[in-house]
């Protein structure tokens, strides 16, 4: 309650303001680092004025902090006689009388103990009578009664900085205040200054404020430097930009867009490139901590406006954009799939935008990318037979969707396939030498293999390698079974506990599931029950006549084999009964493979002669 009487005195305040001159106070959690220039008579200010501090901080003698903290604020550092203000160097020439501004805190509270918006009009009316403007600045003393108002900016700045959502409560108020107000800028820079000081201790506060306010007006010439301005020192002020994501969605991010890239808009030149600066920063922030889940909702925007007479630089951008939601985000595929047929003029500068840049392109979307191509074909086939109605941006589509295609198709070196037909080649050449030869050891690859010296090499390294092996494992065969049976009887107790837990577990468990079993039985219909029942006597009979049956049929024809296999090797099978069956499969196929080739090149032989 003390809270909201505070901000209702401050915004009280702002009534009397007549002009948005620099603050009297700037200590606190913020500080610009140079002065705000003074305004001329009659001159609009160029940038916001500098942050306030976080609670009440005029300083007076001896650099001592004067009047009561606001609830909740910080406690700012001592501050050094007149630094607080920055609008000339005649206003720090009094100083304020620490007594006597207790005193009339004192006598304030006292007559109006459960009131603070009293307390804080008291003292920014003393304020405002120590701090008094000098009659050689017009823009300050040029007001009704003469008054200054140094009071009143230093109340509303540390109110705001230390309540920054009094300002964001109703910004659809002081959004009508300000249409209500829009042939007088004085009065209009004066509400912004206002609510542009909860910006300096939150940014997304301060984003709330430009965004509820400022960019509503940003196409009004006597408010547009102001706003923009506003816009560049709180994003400067804010680097870390990851605490206003999720302040700026579609709806607010493209009308910047606009502004930013669109020629002959309501900005001037000047101002537009002050926003095209600023652009990144807000893009950023429109597209928060997870754009891949965020950019398909941007996509539809950026592709309606990408139009073949769009301005270069705006075409530029969203060709970029486009690009990066297809490659971050896959759901874009899918928008675009959606839109194509609307949007062909658009599409064919993006199709064309991704051919230019096919290098430089994510390799991870490209599977989306050709089927997204090859629905696009296809749609481009329908909408040419229907006949006449956008042929030349259908046609523009087809061109470019075939390049795209056989870009696709033709992607990077088939190394597997050549390592693959050179291993086939390989084999088969050994294969007929083999054969010509009669045996390995005459034929011309082993006596090449030979005077190289990798035959040699190769059997050196294959009886070491045996060697080694047989002694590994003569080396388990000895410690394998003493290092099993000390495993397991330091592992017993622990598994013997573990299995009854685990026991005990189950048996938790099943009961559980019995009573969840009744409960379910108790209401789910019997039409269901009587259908589990089915689906689980047809389980049981594909077990039983289909799967047990094809697994003794596997069995059986395995015991055949090996009946077979021992028949063939004479009753005891060995290693080089194997070799020399395996030899004569090999042969055998190679021999029918050969036959094979030889008979179809006859026969194409025949019909090209024949014809």
């Amino acid at each position: 309650t003390e809270g909201r009487a505070v901000g209702a005195a401050g915004w009280e305040f702002l009534v009397r303001a007549r002009a948005p001159t620099p603050p009297a106070s700037t200590a606190g959690r913020r500080r610009c680092p140079c002065p705000a220039p003074a305004l001329p008579a009659g001159a609009l200010p160029a940038r916001p004025p500098a942050a306030g501090g976080s609670g009440l901080v005029v300083s007076g003698q001896g650099g001592q902090r004067l009047g009561p903290a606001l609830p909740g604020a910080p406690k700012p550092a001592p501050l050094s006689p007149c630094s607080g203000l920055r609008v000339s160097g005649d206003l720090c020439r009094p100083q304020l009388d620490v007594a006597d501004l207790q005193k009339e805190l004192d006598k304030s509270q006292s007559m109006f103990p459960e009131n603070p918006s009293v307390w804080v009009k008291d003292l920014a009316g003393y304020l405002n009578y120590k701090l008094q403007a000098p009659k050689s600045d017009p823009t300050l003393s040029q007001h009704a009664h003469g008054e200054s108002l140094h009071g009143y900016r230093i109340c509303i700045q540390a109110v705001l900085l230390d309540r920054p959502k009094i300002a964001t409560a109703n910004l659809g108020k002081y959004l009508e205040l300000l249409r209500s107000h829009q042939n007088r800028p004085a009065k209009c820079l004066t509400i912004l200054w206002a609510l542009g000081q909860a910006g300096f201790a939150d940014l997304a506060e301060g984003l709330r404020v430009w965004l509820g306010v400022m960019l509503p007006v940003l196409g009004i010439k006597a408010l547009s430097p102001y706003a923009v301005a506003y816009l560049d020192r709180l994003l400067t002020m804010h680097p870390n930009l990851t605490k206003g994501f999720g302040m700026i969605g579609p709806k607010d991010f493209f009308p910047l867009l606009d502004f930013a890239f669109m020629p002959n808009n309501s900005l001037p030149p000047s101002l537009q490139e002050q926003l095209r600066r600023l652009y990144p920063r807000l893009k950023v922030l429109a597209l928060g901590a997870r754009p891949e889940a965020t950019l398909h909702t941007y996509f539809p925007s950026f592709l309606s406006r990408a139009t073949p007479s769009c301005p270069p630089a705006m075409r530029k951008e969203l060709l970029t954009s486009m690009s990066q939601c297809l490659s971050v985000d896959p759901l874009s595929f899918s928008v675009w799939r959606q839109l194509y047929t609307k949007h062909l003029s658009q599409s064919s500068l993006l199709l064309n935008h991704l051919l230019e840049s096919w290098d430089n392109g994510s390799r991870k979307a490209r599977q989306s990318l050709q089927e997204t191509v090859r629905s696009f074909k296809v749609t481009n086939e329908e909408l040419a037979a229907r006949g006449p109605g956008s042929e030349q941006d259908v046609a523009a589509c087809d061109a470019a969707c075939k390049v795209l295609l056989q870009k696709m198709k033709g992607g990077g070196f088939p190394w597997s396939r050549l390592l693959l037909i050179g291993l086939v080649f390989a084999v088969g050449f050994l294969m007929h030498d083999v054969r010509t030869h009669g045996s390995l050891q005459a034929s011309t690859s082993a006596r090449v293999l030979r005077s190289s010296g990798i035959l040699s090499a190769s059997q050196q390294a294959w009886h070491k390698a045996s060697h080694y092996s047989l002694e590994g494992y003569r080396w388990l065969e000895s410690t394998l079974p003493a290092c099993c049976s000390r495993g397991a009887a330091a592992l017993q107790p622990a598994l013997q506990l573990l299995w009854a837990k685990t026991a005990e577990l189950a048996l938790r468990v099943s009961e559980l599931c019995s009573s969840h079993l009744s409960w379910l039985q108790s209401r789910v219909p019997e039409a269901v029950l009587h259908f589990a029942e089915c689906v689980r006597e047809l389980l049981l009979f594909l077990l039983r006549s289909c799967l047990l049956p094809l697994l003794e049929h596997g069995a059986a024809a395995l015991q055949r084999g090996w009946e077979r296999c021992r028949d063939a090797c004479h009753g005891e099978v060995s290693w080089d009964c194997l070799r020399a069956h395996l030899t004569s499969f090999t042969y055998s196929s190679w021999v029918y493979l050969q036959n094979t080739t030889l008979a179809v090149t006859n026969w194409a032989s025949a019909m090209i002669s024949g014809h």
